[in-house]
């Protein structure tokens, strides 16, 4: 048995706004592997502690081995640990979507970076580590080896370990480390209920050119509608009164979609819960269903209102698509929420406003709104990256909680103004009932015409 803490290094930035908090499944899947091996196994969320108390924990767990996650917006704060910790375990391994895209980066101040899907790679790893076994038998891992003679170590990349097929085997995540209490606190503060996460599918097997997929691949799998409300009713025992689908896209597939309606109906299960969806999978009639088994809002990711920013995009959508979806949603009684990135690389002051009209043509109910983000791992960031694409940092950000990460065509100013011009936009719809229209078309003129100057 050995003795291992994980570590969720998500701190709240100084100017952040999302109203998302939700515990990180990730962190309680490895965890759950982990413990099912006979590990001893800590966690610590750093979401409601400072750093001060965060590492006074790390420091009193006096594991023997340390796990990190990382993803861009932890990047820092990962290092922060791994410096702090590195005299005080025995192992320190790297994890998440960031190490797996670039590992070599991690690999200065990391024993081992888990590349992709962690749960089997981790029980492998800490089982070679036991026996001071080789690691080049662990399949899915980086780390440094010097060879004789060397003065460098190089890096050795084990063989790529094959994504796990049948997730049902995989044990529920460990929710019982993780600070459940303050979630739950939060949520009923934050939005009058506790709301938590549920992860029925694995991976996407569409090829967005800004989104990362570096865990899961293209791959694309199901858990069975039993074992899916197996987890919801043990996550329900814990205080959590809604579930939020963590899925990239949980109404791909309409069949799968009823069955898990059908069993939460089947069991008498009362509870609200919200998903993702794509607009090329979802009507009517589904959305009724899911209305009926609790499902009180479905989120859409649109991204642009011009059917040519969606082709650079590779979303494989339409504008006229998405428009029946969320109507169709809409019709059946759902909460609608929508995601636009404004100001995307091929963006122009038209295309934004373009975008902005579109969304507030719509029935929703909630708008996300955000600027280009070129991720590792990303065909977006190889488009761009003779941009000088660099870190998230938070404290870079002058305007709320975006970070302008690369150069773009419109400065991180305009960005923010068209971002603040649609919020305020939406509002005015929202709230002005018949007064509306009249109040957005004051608004718009100038806010347009000082849109267009802005560089």
């Amino acid at each position: 048995m050995t003795s291992v803490l994980l570590i969720y290094p998500y701190f709240k930035p100084r100017r952040d706004r999302s109203v998302f908090r939700f515990p990180p499944l990730g962190v309680g899947y490895i965890a759950a592997s982990l413990l099912s091996a006979g590990h001893e196994v800590q966690v610590i969320d750093c979401t409601f502690l400072t750093r001060d108390e965060a590492m006074q924990q790390a420091l009193a767990a006096r594991a023997e081995v340390v796990g990190i996650y990382c993803m861009v917006t932890m990047l820092e704060d990962s290092f922060w640990f791994a410096r702090r910790l590195r005299a005080n375990c025995r192992l320190l391994v790297a994890g998440g979507p960031l190490p797996s895209c670039d590992p070599a980066p991690f690999l200065d101040s990391f024993d081992v970076v888990v590349n992709g899907e962690g749960e089997e790679t981790m029980r492998e790893l800490l089982s070679a580590y036991s026996q001071g076994a080789d690691l080049q038998r662990v399949r899915g891992i980086a780390y440094r080896s010097r060879a004789a003679g060397q003065q460098e170590a190089g890096i050795v990349f084990t063989p790529e370990r094959p994504l796990m097929k049948d997730l049902d085997r995989i044990p529920f995540p460990a929710r019982e480390k993780l600070p459940n209490t303050n979630y739950i606190q939060y949520g009923r503060k934050k939005y009058g209920f506790s709301i938590t996460t549920v992860m029925s599918t694995r991976g996407c097997p569409y090829r967005c050119e800004f989104c990362s997929n570096v865990v899961f691949g293209g791959s694309y799998r199901e858990r069975s509608a039993g074992n899916v409300v197996d987890e919801i009713e043990q996550t329900l025992s814990l205080g959590y009164e809604r579930i939020s689908f963590a899925d990239d896209v949980f109404t791909l597939k309409r069949e799968r979609v009823l069955a898990i309606c059908a069993e939460i109906q089947r069991r008498g299960l009362r509870f609200q819960w919200e998903c993702l969806g794509r607009v090329d999978a979802m009507d009517y009639p589904t959305a009724l269903r899911m209305k009926d088994a609790g499902c009180t809002r479905i989120y859409f990711g649109i991204e642009s209102g011009n059917d040519q920013i969606l082709k650079l995009m590779d979303k494989k959508i339409t504008l006229e698509e998405a428009r029946r979806s969320v109507h169709a949603a809409h019709r059946a009684g759902l909460q609608v929420g929508a995601f636009f990135i404004l100001f995307y690389p091929g963006d122009t002051d038209d295309t934004v406003l373009e975008t902005l009209r579109f969304a507030g043509s719509l029935p929703l109910d909630y708008l996300g709104l955000t600027m280009p983000y070129p991720l590792p791992g990303t065909a977006l960031l190889e488009r761009v990256k003779d941009r000088h694409p660099r870190n998230w940092r938070p404290e870079d950000s002058r305007f709320g909680n975006h970070v302008l990460i690369f150069d773009a065509g419109f400065s991180e100013a305009k960005m923010c103004f068209g971002i603040l011009k649609g919020r305020v936009e939406f509002e005015i719809q929202k709230r002005l009932g018949r007064l509306a229209p009249f109040c957005l078309r004051l608004f718009e003129m100038p806010t347009d015409a000082l849109f267009r100057l802005l560089k």
